[in-house]
């Protein structure tokens, strides 16, 4: 048993590793498309450029696995509903009448969100240490977004923000979904999986977005991150290729390697990248509440990575340890 423990070990910290890079993938698309914003594109319309964009890049990736169209349908549906479309969506509509910092809590409760699905509708068992790092992250995240700073709420704004958060719980059991293979049937690709899911993300928020209203000359023009000039395509080409495309990818992977409940933990410092970002990039600096509360998201993603693995068939999903090793996926609105 010793043997096994001690060579779970690397591809735990691997899997940790891989969750990281994913969650500053994520959060670095904050502080590219702000300065976007702020020169003249509606939010909804950088959006697309984002998972549209993205799905250029990856359509050989979905031509070279056609397969999955004839054998999961359904999840790639799924995906690019959920993890892609439905999280960006919702959010951007949750911030039109909420505030940013308490849409993002709530869409951050989305690891809450998966733990009360594994143990009520799959009735699997979790361990303790991953329940107790989800409760200090969703707190910790609080500070981070000092969400007492605006609490005037808007009842549809919830719901939105809802939405996202559930949306975010679709990204994480659909990433696990078909990792072992059961019933006889072929693990999905992991990079099928994403590029089809960015595909159906494009068709339905170009409907959504209705990109021929957009302003394009904004991106042949410089942005400003904090009186720096940056040309408004390096900022669409970070976003593209960095905070979409790399950031699915490694989201998608570390989920199979630790699993849904304990990635979720992990994406949660996402919030806290973006937020480190944007003092560097744009000048918003940090208060000590937010610095308190970073350290805190920082504590609870360790908790729980680091619950130590149960043998036999009856091990907790949440143990971290790599529980589901094989397949996909992934989603922030920020």
């Amino acid at each position: 048993m010793h043997a096994t423990s001690t060579s779970a070990a690397p591809a735990r910290r691997l899997g940790l590793t891989i969750a990281l890079v994913s969650a500053f993938a994520f959060g670095g698309s904050g502080p590219a498309a702000k300065p976007l914003i702020e020169a003249g594109l509606e939010p909804l319309h950088v959006t697309w450029l984002r998972v549209a964009g993205a799905a250029l890049v990856t359509l050989p990736l979905a031509w070279r696995h056609r397969g999955l169209l004839r054998q999961r349908p359904g999840l790639l549906v799924g995906f690019g509903l959920l993890a892609v479309a439905g999280v960006q969506a919702c959010y951007f509509a949750a911030i039109s009448r909420i505030p940013v910092g308490v849409a993002l809590l709530i869409e951050y409760l989305a690891p809450a969100l998966v733990l009360g699905w594994v143990h009520f509708v799959q009735r699997r068992p979790v361990t303790r240490a991953a329940a107790v790092g989800v409760t200090l992250a969703v707190g910790g995240l609080a500070c981070v977004v000092e969400v007492w700073t605006g609490m005037a709420f808007d009842p549809v704004g919830l719901l939105l923000a809802l939405g996202a958060a559930c949306c975010q719980v679709g990204y994480f059991v659909l990433s696990d979904h078909g990792s072992d293979g059961k019933g006889g049937r072929e693990v999905p690709d992991p990079l099928g999986v994403i590029a089809y899911g960015l595909l159906v993300g494009a068709v339905v928020l170009t409907v959504v977005a209705r990109p021929w209203t957009m302003d394009w000359s904004v991106l042949g023009e410089d942005a400003y991150m904090d009186g720096t000039a940056v040309p408004g395509l390096a900022l669409l080409a970070w976003i593209v290729l960095v905070a979409t495309v790399a950031a699915y990818l490694t989201g998608v992977v570390s989920v199979r390697r630790l699993s849904p409940q304990v990635a979720g933990v992990v994406a949660c410092l996402e919030a806290v990248i973006a937020t480190g970002l944007a003092w560097v990039l744009l000048g918003e600096h940090l208060s000590a509440p937010q610095i308190a509360g970073g350290a805190i998201v920082l504590a609870g993603a360790f908790i729980a990575q680091s619950s130590a693995p149960r043998p036999a068939a009856a091990e907790p999903v949440a143990a971290g340890a790599g529980a589901a090793e094989g397949l996909p996926v992934g989603k922030s609105a920020s």
